[in-house]
């Protein structure tokens, strides 16, 4: 059985599921490992995502856990046959693997919600203004490195573009809309492409007004996205530490819960449209 030396978020994913199914059965790991005829060693490797496991051993482990779950077994069945190469992996070695999962996340996702509060949502960004806040943030960092990550942000939008797009529902402050991460022609470019991109059926924009009353979720950037079953869905926070995806049900359920908080706060999609047209015939 070949081990991976950096496994993906989904693929650690896998794991962790196979081993709260375990975990949920009330057996230990050296006790999984005899139903596959494997030591405990490579019980772990598995479920940490380092080593692989195939269709005929999920639907074994599930069926020995008791999990009656047939859409869940199914969803996972398809993480563990998955053989997908996205353009993502071409930055393998080139972008820290953060930047790699997330396009993977995104590009598995049933649906996207986001929640930003600072800068525009990193799906509706142009160049210009993804290569501000890179520049800004390291500003030493070469050329080299930078133009790869403004590329690869700009090639996360097709998940929104294109045949079969993914719905996204983005929540921005007013605040991120108003920051000119670079000059006027940056930002009326920027506020124009979210006007545009809003026309689209599948993509809902709502704004929070700046004097928007009982609004204490400046800290509340995240990510929600939809997984094949409810229990695959997956968060991703904007934090200063554990910005790694969040999978456990009682964090999902927090976040579930902040979103309904947020959305609340937030003006309609029309209105939405009204107050960013505002703001850019103010530039």
């Amino acid at each position: 059985m070949a081990t991976r030396r950096h496994p993906t978020a989904r693929q650690v994913r896998l794991g962790s599921e196979l081993r709260r199914m375990r975990d949920a059965a009330g057996l230990k790991a050296t006790e999984a490992a005899a139903l596959l005829g494997a030591s405990s060693v490579q019980m772990s490797q598995i479920e940490t995502g380092i080593a692989g496991v195939s269709e005929e051993r999920v639907r074994r482990l599930a069926a020995h856990y008791a999990c009656t779950d047939e859409a869940l077994v199914d969803a996972l069945v398809a993480m563990a046959t998955d053989r997908t190469r996205g353009w993502w992996q071409e930055y393998r070695g080139v972008l820290p693997q953060a930047f790699l999962d997330l396009a993977e996340l995104e590009h598995h996702a049933a649906f996207l919600r986001e929640v930003v509060i600072t800068h525009v949502p990193g799906l509706f960004q142009t160049p210009d203004y993804a290569r501000a806040i890179y520049s800004y943030v390291n500003p030493w960092l070469p050329t080299g490195e930078l133009e790869p990550r403004v590329e690869h942000r700009m090639r996360r939008r097709a998940v929104i573009e294109g045949d079969g797009p993914t719905p996204y529902e983005a929540i921005v402050h007013e605040f991120a809309l108003r920051i000119r991460v670079s000059d006027r022609q940056v930002a009326r470019t920027q506020l124009r492409q979210i006007l545009d991109l809003s026309e689209q059926d599948h993509i809902r924009v709502r704004v929070i007004p700046v004097d928007q009353d009982g609004f204490a979720g400046a800290g509340a950037s995240m990510m929600y996205l939809g997984g094949p079953v409810r229990r695959l869905d997956t968060g991703l926070r904007d934090a200063p530490v554990n910005k790694g995806p969040v999978d456990a049900e009682a964090q999902l359920r927090q976040l579930r819960a902040l979103l309904r908080k947020v959305e609340e706060a937030a003006l309609d999609p029309a209105r939405s449209r009204d107050l960013i047209q505002r703001v850019t015939e103010e530039l």
